[in-house]
């Protein structure tokens, strides 16, 4: 019988990145996509009305469409490069905007963070080995609102503790979900996050937080995975953030290659990110990411 496979030890190192990809003109897009400089939101008011509340329904299922197009893809002997170009496409055919493309200057249409890679990974013509794991964030401009979601997928035969994490993350981000209705503090997503993740082991990253959405890509309010005592936010109906708990198996601190987006771990071991984006309601929670498939587990979390 043969051994378990045992964690990658391998840096990833960076690749060659092809230029900026191009999405037709009859596209809408959001104010950045010419300048690469977001305009301050206008995002005052974080209720969204039932009519914004619909088009953020689209935009998130169109995200996960998107998503399921790139995992589909996902095995050993694949680029990065090639993932982004299919969900490029992919983005286009759903006739929308990749929202991740010139914000900020960001040069592609999505995230891929493999192994160490904490977050916005730049994907590039590394090819994805076996015993990889590579988290793929996509987010999509679509009638004027973002949606955005992100899963970490295995990369053929990953050792057991690496599925441990990969596991144990998604886990957290539904526990976290399991927490929210209107009437409740933000901030008890975190306590639910934490008091699951540090008993095995894992740390939460805490410099890269979810984010409220809507027209604009990020906006209040911030949504940290750790218990923060400041987040106290009492949440309503009507609004619309994402959680998406960034889970390491060593340090919880990162530091930045010289690209200015890519974040790895500062031991280099291994990182793993799941995301929705989610809708308070009267009673619960919508997740507007999820697959056609999945049930809405979450659409009453008030206590009764």
């Amino acid at each position: 019988m043969s051994a378990a496979p045992a964690a990658k030890s391998k840096r990833i190192m960076p690749g060659k990145i092809s230029p900026m990809r191009s999405v037709p003109t009859e596209i809408g897009r959001p104010d950045y996509a010419e300048s690469g400089r977001p305009k301050r939101s206008n995002d005052k008011n974080l209720i969204k009305t039932d009519e914004e509340i619909e088009r953020m329904r689209l935009s998130g299922a169109a995200a996960r469409r998107v998503l399921e197009k790139v995992g589909a893809a996902v095995k050993p002997g694949i680029s990065t490069e090639a993932l982004d170009e299919i969900a490029h496409q992919a983005y286009i055919d759903e006739g929308g905007y990749p929202s991740p493309l010139n914000y900020r200057g960001y040069p592609k249409s999505i995230c891929t963070s493999v192994n160490e890679v904490i977050c916005h990974g730049i994907p590039d013509d590394r090819i994805l080995e076996d015993g990889d794991i590579v988290n793929c964030d996509i987010t999509i401009y679509l009638d004027g609102m973002h949606g955005d979601c992100s899963e970490t997928f295995l990369v053929g035969d990953v050792a057991p503790e690496v599925k441990q994490l990969v596991s144990a993350t998604e886990e957290a981000l539904y526990r976290g979900i399991a927490t929210v209705y209107h009437g409740s503090r933000l901030n008890e997503i975190g306590r639910a996050i934490e008091q699951y993740i540090l008993p095995q082991g894992f740390s939460i990253v805490r410099d890269f937080v979810g984010h409220g959405i809507g027209s604009s890509f990020h906006i209040e309010p911030q949504v940290p995975h750790y218990f923060s005592p400041r987040a106290d936010m009492v949440l309503q109906a009507g609004m619309c953030f994402t959680i998406e708990p960034m889970i390491n198996m060593g340090a919880a601190a990162h530091h930045l290659w010289s690209d200015n987006w890519t974040a790895v771990t500062v031991d280099y071991k291994h990182s793993a990110q799941f995301e929705h984006t989610l809708l308070v309601t009267d009673e619960g929670v919508e997740i507007l990411t999820l697959a056609a498939s999945q049930p809405q587990r979450y659409l009453h979390n008030k206590p009764r």
